[in-house]
């Protein structure tokens, strides 16, 4: 194992006993409200520090940008981590089992680890940039499916841009019609991870921010997945619209997608 994937690991890895600890004693948890339909809790705040304290131990000129801390500039830019403390922070403010820790580095701008850490089933996906993705130490591939027929999709509802609802709805309704069902778990990261796994065929969201994708888009592409933008593009890190799927399946969310596509999601 590279030794930043390594170090990134033992953050992930602690970041988990802080949100397991955290699940398991919800009196404790303390949420409040950042923004329009967006929490934040205590344990989103302890997990990552658990993540940056691990990172800085060892790396202490790196860049770190966070979900809750923002920018935590390092005096070596060309290092940069990307952390999401605590993906899906309303399933585990609810008490559904079912989010992660995700953590990516950066080297001159290019993906070159990634990390995305489920602690309740304690499900580790890892890659390294073209030596493949793994889960638990296993290679994983993504889907062989053809078409949208018979596959599983994973979307996210657009619950901080409800003025594209229109837009999703028609896409959302298009592809449900082809596909066999669709899955909205609630966080980005193992919907990529799951798609790099072959858990589900193909996945598409809107509106997302970096620490969402930075790591599970690179363990889906080391799995055998294209990840674009809704025009079959790069711009996703840019504008945060994605879709994920292997290539055949990719090609046919897109020609849908393209179909209500409006303009405001379309660059």
């Amino acid at each position: 194992m590279h030794p930043m994937l390594n170090i990134a690991v033992r953050a992930a890895r602690n970041a988990g006993q802080v949100i397991v600890k955290g699940f398991a004693n919800p009196d404790n948890v303390e949420a409040r409200q950042k923004g329009q339909n967006d929490f934040v809790t205590n344990v989103d705040l302890d997990s990552e520090n658990a993540i940056v304290n691990t990172i800085r131990k060892s790396y202490p000129e790196h860049t770190i940008i966070g979900e809750e801390c923002g920018e935590l500039t390092g005096s070596n830019p060309d290092y940069q981590w990307i952390v999401d403390p605590l993906d899906g922070t309303a399933n585990f403010v609810k008490g559904i089992p079912h989010f992660a820790v995700s953590i990516a580095l950066r080297v001159k701008g290019r993906t070159e680890q990634a990390v995305v850490y489920d602690p309740i089933r304690d499900e580790l996906f890892t890659a390294s940039r073209g030596a493949g993705a793994q889960l638990n130490g296993y290679r994983i591939r993504t889907g062989k499916a053809k078409d949208l027929n018979n596959t599983i999709l994973a979307t996210g509802f657009p619950f901080k841009q409800k003025h594209q609802a229109d837009a999703y709805l028609a896409m959302f309704k298009d592809m449900f019609i082809q596909c066999s069902d669709i899955r909205r778990a609630g966080a980005a990261s193992l919907d990529l991870v799951y798609v790099a796994a072959g858990r589900v065929d193909g996945y598409w969201e809107l509106g997302l921010k970096p620490w969402d994708f930075a790591a599970g888009s690179l363990i889906a592409r080391e799995a055998g997945a294209i990840v674009t933008d809704f025009v079959g593009g790069h711009n996703y890190e840019r504008n945060g619209n994605i879709v994920c799927a292997n290539p055949k399946v990719l090609k046919t969310m897109l020609s849908t997608i393209r179909e209500h596509l409006p303009e405001s999601l379309a660059n």
